[in-house]
């Protein structure tokens, strides 16, 4: 008998480890059913989580702690109490421009396509643009979407530039598109993280155990050499708007502990405290958040590493 988790993430070659541990049955080894959704939007996957439609999220870490402070991109039906579960993965976002732009000062007068204006990674890119000596005046901020549709709406001309991440940063290079920075360029700033509410997650301690563990299995099936050629083959079948060369290039950023997979999936702390202070600089709300601790729980995470 296994206890089923309908949970939602982004697109990307993050989701490997799900993609394997379905498959290959590493989850309900554990006791537990991963039903994986896509997210067209930060804004879909907020609201259908706190609404209860899927029991935990794969998601950026601001958009947790937006969410908890009353400044998310849309509306709720009802009091979110999310927190951090762990770590998921380092996530190497990019900021990705038409060919045409060559520099920072080309971006001047466009416009650039993001998921949500003010939660996610979007700040990261006002960081970006602003250590590049651009104000917000130079530019203009469209919300469009989840990845996928970001990526579209770049390659028709209705934007010049995006946040990616693989599959789609390599599509772009290989179409031409230019990468002007990358998260990569800030100091400990962090990827995704495994969230959920925590009524949800005290009334199912024992599920909430088993699936950090089933997941740090799936990992250490996709990370074991010996599986390589088999994890392409399941990423190939999972993704198949991949090209067949971007494949092991895409499966090299995600075994890269730098741009991919968390070992263990262990929270990233101080990576938490600057999108506090990205937070507090940027949000219109004006907040200055400097309690990490506010948003996490690392209760589940030490007792499944303790008996695993």
């Amino acid at each position: 008998m296994t206890e089923t988790i309908e949970l939602i993430s982004f697109p990307g070659t993050g989701n490997l480890p799900f993609f394997a541990g379905a498959e290959k049955g590493i989850y309900e080894a554990r006791g537990v059913t991963v039903n994986l959704e896509t997210t067209p939007s930060s804004m879909y996957q907020a609201q259908h989580l706190v609404a209860g439609k899927f029991q935990m999220a794969c998601t950026a870490c601001d958009n947790v702690v937006a969410y908890q402070e009353g400044c998310g991109e849309v509306d709720l039906d009802r009091e979110p109490d999310l927190f951090m579960i762990m770590g998921a993965t380092q996530i190497e976002v990019s900021f990705v421009v038409a060919p045409e732009i060559e520099t920072y000062e080309d971006v001047k007068g466009k416009s650039l396509a993001l998921d949500a204006l003010a939660t996610g990674f979007a700040f990261a890119l006002y960081r970006m643009l602003d250590n590049a000596g651009l104000s917000p005046s130079d530019y203009e901020m469209v919300s469009v979407g989840s990845t996928p549709s970001r990526w579209e709406a770049v390659q028709k001309g209705e934007h010049a530039g995006t946040l990616l991440i693989e599959p789609f940063t390599g599509m772009a290079r290989g179409a031409g598109y230019r990468v002007l920075g990358s998260t990569m360029d800030l100091a400990n700033y962090p990827g995704q993280v495994f969230t959920a509410s925590r009524a949800w997650a005290a009334a199912n301690r024992a599920t909430v155990i088993n699936f950090i563990r089933g997941h740090l299995d799936a990992m250490d099936w996709v990370k074991d050499p010996a599986n390589r050629d088999e994890a392409c083959d399941i990423l190939a079948r999972n993704m198949p708007k991949m090209k067949p060369q971007a494949i092991g290039p895409s499966l090299n950023k995600l075994l890269d502990p730098k741009t991919g997979l968390i070992p263990l999936c262990k929270l990233d702390y101080e990576g938490l405290k600057t999108v506090l202070e990205l937070r507090s600089q940027y949000a219109p709300q004006g907040l200055q958040l400097t309690d990490p601790d506010k948003y996490l729980d690392h209760s589940y995470y030490e007792e499944a590493l303790a008996g695993r």
